[in-house]
């Protein structure tokens, strides 16, 4: 049986997702005459009148609550319906674990699409800020829309990009024009030269960067001051070099970290002791992210004190 492409739209209630997918299903590079089958797990400010539906070859599934969206009812309306590839609109509030235990065996995720709407995102990310890590997290791409200036500035200073280091971002202005998140974040390092020290203060943003642009670093020479992981599991000379970050807020605490490789890293490397590593930025593909990341190949370590504070902040 062929699989189904499945793209998800999540975000919280008036954040602009029902507009993004009618605006993605009539766009003629997305829809060439596909029947989609339209899943809507919540009610928002707009809705898919018949009109869109008919003109857009769309057949709509409502599903009100967790309890609803099941495998079996998901498997009969495939059956019913016989989709090319399903469209969810995704309620906000449910686990996206769901999608994993529930979605068919031949229904495969496409893509994760994270809508935010820019007006109200300081009120979820003082109040929900872990439900917002969730679902940047498991995105491909996030789009802020509504942006004044003021909030485009207000975005930049959080910690969206190290939420989801691969994902794309994007702004969008309040009349539909949208602009990349990276094209006005300033670095507060140098990476012009072949080697590039990075303060302690900025690990955080050295790591977003690099694992989001690992051209922009290969070959070149970095110095850092990291915390010290080491697996079973890895071979002799691998080891883990991060720093504990606070990437949102209290409850979503992570060891940002790249892989490292050292010759004599089993006898040097002491679980959780710091230091001072000098590396050659090497691109390779990691299994643990399914995508060719930086990895650090270590030409002088240093052990190190501990910070202070060992949790890093990125603001």
């Amino acid at each position: 049986m062929a699989s189904i492409p499945v793209y998800v739209f999540a975000g919280f209630l008036e954040s602009g997702k029902t507009r993004f997918i009618k605006d993605t299903i009539r766009d003629p590079g997305f829809t060439r005459n596909e029947k989609t089958l339209l899943i809507a797990c919540e009610d928002g400010e707009e809705e898919y009148d018949k009109a869109f539906l008919r003109e857009t070859n769309c057949k709509l599934l409502m599903i009100d609550s967790q309890d609803e969206f099941t495998g079996s009812l998901l498997v009969k309306a495939a059956r019913k319906e016989q989709p090319d590839r399903v469209v969810i609109e995704y309620n906000g509030m449910w686990d996206l674990r769901l999608l994993e235990r529930e979605l068919p065996y031949n229904w495969e995720l496409y893509q994760i699409i994270n809508t935010i709407n820019a007006e109200t995102y300081e009120i979820y990310l003082n109040n929900m800020g872990s439900k917002i890590m969730e679902h940047a997290a498991a995105s491909e791409l996030i789009v802020f829309n509504r942006c004044t200036d003021e909030l485009k500035d207000y975005i930049h200073t959080t910690n969206i990009r190290a939420m989801n280091p691969r994902a794309y971002i994007f702004l969008e202005d309040i009349y539909g024009q949208a602009e990349d998140f990276s094209d006005n974040e300033p670095l507060p390092f140098d990476t012009d030269g072949d080697s590039i020290e990075i303060q302690p203060e900025h690990f955080g943003r050295f790591y977003v960067d690099a694992m989001n642009d690992p051209d922009k670093y290969e070959g070149k020479t970095v110095q850092i001051y990291a915390q010290l992981h080491k697996r079973e599991e890895d071979p002799p000379e691998r080891f883990a070099a991060g720093r504990f970050s606070m990437v949102c807020c209290a409850d979503d605490i992570a060891f940002l970290a790249f892989f490292a490789d050292m010759e004599g890293a089993d006898q040097k490397v002491v679980e959780r002791d710091y230091a001072n590593i000098t590396a050659t930025v090497a691109k390779e593909f990691v299994k643990e992210f399914q995508a060719e990341v930086p990895v650090l190949k270590v030409t002088e370590f240093q052990p190190a004190e501990a910070p202070e504070d060992d949790l890093l902040y990125f603001n």
